[in-house]
């Protein structure tokens, strides 16, 4: 990386640039694991020499649980390499999120939604880039775009999609009556480059307008947004956060290669499951978790069956048990399969 030439290719550096930064992660979190299985061997020796054969001291004890649990963290983190092992999920992912039917109630929740996965990437260390939202006509928004960029960024964020219920007393009801709201998420893998994937320009309609909401950079200034729908599919993507109507087609074009090799991909995976006579639930539309906000508090996973008593601490970005545990489930369902 150090060398004269490396920036002459612009792709390839970005590649090596992106593999260096993950692996530094994962060195810095080794690092951090054995210097405090260090520090709690100090603190036990310490401690068993200060208690003469007696309990540990209070204060020795309360500080080697604070390590335990922080210890016990990273390696769940690194317990997650292991179940990354699918072609795209080390990379970096877009996310859309969608509102269902329900005007103002569905789209105020996709917008908790957004909220709850900026939280749930900045808690992680990810890069997060709006690429664009469109606000709703009351309240909320009718859709959002989001880049995520990091170690594993697609394979966690993958374990999201899906589509998302949420009850509670609405906000925007005079009567204060209880509603259900639902909203889609969708994640794609962020694909720079894809031979495998051609696409013809007389299969795109390319449409411009001008950005607006929280992913304008110039409101109603420049139709700078591009809004591109792959015909043959019917896939459409769209972004308005970047200063140029070309940087936005380029984002916008990055996002429709990584739809059309998931899209492929799926399909691989769909005759394969035929061949070998298997029912393989590929899982875009299923109903995936609920969140219940009265007349009790409950976020439950349909999946995994792992329940949180605790909404607005998820609903604050706190969902990485939800995708652990659904990732283990899928990893032991692939073992068996193999055996």
């Amino acid at each position: 990386m150090h060398g004269p030439e490396f920036w002459d290719d612009q792709a390839y550096a970005q590649k090596v640039s992106s593999r260096y930064s993950r692996l530094k992660s994962r060195l810095e979190l080794y690092r951090l694991v054995t210097s405090h299985l260090e520090d709690m061997d100090l603190l036990l020796e310490m401690g068993t020499e200060e208690g003469q054969g007696q309990d540990l001291p209070a204060e020795v004890t309360a500080e080697l649980d604070e390590l335990g649990s922080q210890v016990a963290e990273e390696l769940n983190r690194f317990e997650e390499q292991r179940l990354f092992n699918g072609e795209f999920d080390g990379g970096d992912a877009i996310m859309n999120i969608h509102p269902g039917a329900g005007g103002t109630e569905s789209q105020d929740w996709a917008e908790m939604l957004l909220r709850m996965y900026t939280r749930w990437a900045n808690s992680r260390g990810f890069d997060v880039e709006i690429n664009e939202v469109t606000e709703g006509d009351e309240a909320g928004i009718k859709s959002a775009t989001v880049t995520i960029r990091g170690e594993n960024a697609y394979g966690l964020a993958a374990a999201e999609r899906g589509v998302h219920r949420l009850v509670r007393i609405s906000p925007f009801d005079a009567a204060n009556r209880r509603h259900t709201s639902f909203a889609s998420v969708d994640v794609t893998p962020m694909v720079e480059e894809a031979a495998e994937v051609q696409i013809d320009d007389k299969d795109l309609r390319v449409e411009t307008y001008r950005a607006s909401g929280a992913g304008g950079q110039h409101v109603n200034k420049t139709d700078s947004a591009v809004r591109i729908t792959h015909l043959p599919t019917k896939i459409v993507v769209q972004c308005q956060n970047e200063r140029s109507q070309l940087q936005n087609r380029e984002t916008a074009m990055k996002m429709l290669r990584g739809k059309l090799v998931l899209l492929q991909h799926e399909r691989r995976q769909e005759e394969m499951a035929r061949e070998k006579g298997e029912q393989k639930d590929i899982g875009w539309g299923s109903q995936i978790r609920s969140y219940v906000m009265a007349p009790y508090t409950l976020a439950k996973d349909h999946r995994s069956n792992l329940e949180k008593g605790n909404v607005e601490g998820v609903l604050n970005g706190d969902i990485d048990e939800f995708i652990r545990a659904y990732l283990l489930q899928r990893a032991a369902a692939e073992d068996r399969g193999k055996a």
